[in-house]
């Protein structure tokens, strides 16, 4: 144990960058949290440099760390591709041998000799041109799913504060467009190395014909590669302008998905299209910004290979009516520039598509980079064991101070003791600090001084995983997954037998509304559940909680949401899962206050009363305020309920 606000050695500094780990995890219910593996992992040190998102080096440390981990397959590809290279750059010489070995001299068996070869080269390289294709396809999907995967695994790990500031559609955004600009450039990394070799081989050939025909047929080259160059550097800061647009495009899309009830009930589709359309227009804009780049560039690229063509044709001719160079030469030399002309042009291509990839990667990064601000102890201590004489639960505050970002703490001072199996009903005005006391017992915020502790021990020694299954909450936003009502109650216990859950449903009072389901436990429930009612979805949510048999449950406002004409179903609910086991109830409503044993006020983030609620009713005018302020509340929202639905609500 350590001292009231002082840093524990066993655990990292907030703010360092955390490496990749081997095991994601990720959240139940009730805090609880379940390993992941991803594939992978465990091979890769994935700490990446932390440095600016738009520089290109953070974007090529992520692609070469990736590359290093792939780098059997994309050996394979690039061998393939090389063989294929190799038939290519031969069929001309082969063609040329044909010509001035049988055809000029009326050969015929030369003739069939060489077109055997050619045939024979062909079939190889059509044969390497599947695997490269293969090889090239399947490291791209890889790199991608085991992108995805770890950064998937890394926002599990990563803790409220950041799920607060970033955007959902931003997550989202990285997740897929931009994997899928790493992805292009991995499917194309056998193709660039082709590419390479089949201008260095192609060269070099051509110069072996006659150097000033390569000269006039490469002139061009040098450049071309100028040009590419200038293109890349004026592409990559708008490539990173279109990626971030579109983030802030699936931004928009995620929000009015998300919220499409809320949007349809306020008549507001007018002003969510408007907003979607200005994002749209933004991408539209940053998306042709490229474009006119690209469009300044490219005709340059593309007419430069071709005037060498021409030069070619032109002083070649003139070689061969000479006698200083036969047909078959001449054939071959065109031959071998039309080779050069289609790699010189997707130069050009290839630069962008690594540039936006670069881009991509970088944004990649940064969220890798992103430092867990609520991890692991380095040295976990396990609660004490349930069982034995001695009751488990006890819950104590001792002077925690904590704040969501600058300016005043929104806990100052708080000190708070509950006894193993009390029930303690936290109440307190808007912005009073009353739901920040389930957070921080969660461990899902550290706290700035003070500690919080679960049987004596301080949250932040206990492993995450422990902590989140000893200590459940059930959430004002009840939040169901699009599954069975079974899986949705098992889901923090999914090897659950069908017995548990059939019993937590009937002790949250939910088994006899889903008895009378269509298909039972077994009903599937639409996107977040929204096709039960509030408060079938509360009981749902505290059968979740029962199931996962805590030794503190917390039940943040569960009743806030629900009609109130329905609330005493859910408060009969919550009274049988409340018997005893500690239980911190954060409410507004006096019959969910009435279920618990002690009430404390909070005030400015402190414990201003204690006692009962008949006691501070009758003695404390504060504790009388706030009830009155909560029920004028809840008579707005019934009348802004019943003017947006039409729908009369009692309060």
């Amino acid at each position: 144990m350590h001292p009231t606000g002082s840093v524990n050695p066993d655990r990292d500094v907030a703010g360092a960058p955390v490496p990749w780990p081997a095991v994601g995890r990720s959240p139940e219910p009730g805090g609880s949290v379940a390993a992941v593996e991803s594939p992978g992992a465990a091979t890769v040190d994935a700490s990446l440099p932390v440095g600016d998102p738009s520089s290109p080096a953070v974007g090529w440390a992520l692609i070469r760390r990736q590359m290093g981990v792939q780098w059997p397959g994309i050996v394979i590809g690039v061998v393939l591709g090389l063989t294929w290279t190799a038939g290519r750059v031969s069929i001309p010489t082969f063609v040329q041998r044909a010509i001035d070995e049988g055809m000029a001299t009326g050969d015929r068996d030369r003739v069939v000799h060489w077109a055997t070869v050619i045939a024979a080269v062909a079939v190889v390289s059509a044969l390497c041109t599947g695997g490269r294709r293969y090889m090239a396809f399947r490291e791209a999907r890889r790199a991608e799913a085991d992108l995805r995967d770890r950064m998937f695994a890394h926002l599990l790990r990563l803790s409220f504060p950041f799920h607060d500031r970033t955007p959902t559609g931003q997550l989202m955004s990285r997740a897929n467009l931009d994997l899928q600009q790493v992805q292009n450039f991995f499917a194309l990394l056998p193709l660039t190395f082709a590419n390479l070799v089949t201008v260095t081989a192609t060269a070099v050939i051509l110069v072996r014909i006659d150097p000033v025909l390569t000269l006039l047929a490469l002139g061009g080259l040098p450049f071309i590669v100028a040009l590419a160059k200038r293109m890349s550097t004026q592409l990559f800061p708008t490539l990173v302008a279109v990626q971030q647009e579109s983030a802030e495009l699936a931004e928009v899309v995620e929000e009015t998905v998300s919220g499409i009830r809320v949007v349809k009930g306020f008549g507001a589709e007018p002003t969510q299209a408007s907003r979607l359309a200005t994002e749209a227009d933004d991408v539209y804009d940053a998306s042709m910004a490229g474009s006119m780049i690209r469009a300044r560039f490219w005709p340059l690229l593309e007419l430069l290979p071709n005037l060498g063509l021409v030069l070619v044709l032109l002083y070649g001719g003139h070689l061969v009516i000479d006698g200083r160079l036969t047909v078959g030469e001449l054939v071959a030399f065109n031959a071998y520039v039309a080779l050069l002309i289609w790699p010189m042009r997707m130069l050009g291509w290839i630069v962008a598509m690594a540039q936006r990839a670069v881009a991509s990667a970088g944004r990649v990064a940064e969220l890798l980079d992103t430092a867990v601000e609520v991890d692991e102890p380095r040295r976990p201590v396990s609660l004490p064991p349930l069982g034995g004489d001695d009751p488990r639960g006890a819950v104590a505050f001792r002077d925690v101070t904590f704040r969501y970002g600058p300016g005043r703490p929104v806990l100052d001072g708080f000190a708070l003791d509950v006894v193993p199996g009390q029930s303690v009903a936290v109440v307190g005005a808007t912005g009073s600090g009353k739901s920040t006391v389930a957070r921080l017992l969660c461990r899902f915020y550290d706290v700035d001084r003070g500690a919080v502790l679960v049987d004596g021990v301080d949250v932040r020694d206990v492993a995450l995983g422990e902590l989140r299954r000893q200590v459940a909450v059930v959430f004002e936003d009840t939040f169901l997954f699009s599954d069975t009502i079974a899986a949705n109650i098992a889901f923090a216990e999914p090897d659950a037998p069908f017995e548990a859950i059939e019993r937590a449903a009937r002790l949250a009072g939910a088994d006899e509304f889903i008895a009378a389901l269509p298909e039972g436990y077994e009903t599937a429930i639409g996107e977040r559940g929204f096709s039960l009612s509030g408060g079938q979805r509360q009981r749902i949510a505290i059968a979740r909680a029962i199931l996962a048999d805590p030794r503190v449950l917390i039940l943040d406002d569960a009743t806030s949401a629900v009609d109130p004409t329905k609330e005493h179903e859910i408060r009969d609910a919550m009274a049988e899962v409340m018997r005893g086991r500690t239980t911190i109830v954060i409410a507004h409503r006096p019959a969910t206050i009435a279920l618990a044993e002690r009430v404390v006020l909070v005030d400015e983030g402190r414990v201003v009363a204690d006692g009962t609620h008949a006691s501070l009713l009758a003695g404390d005018a504060r504790y009388r305020e706030v009830l009155a302020a909560a029920e004028e509340a809840d008579r707005r929202a019934a009348e802004e309920a019943a003017e947006a639905t039409g729908v009369e609500v009692q309060p």
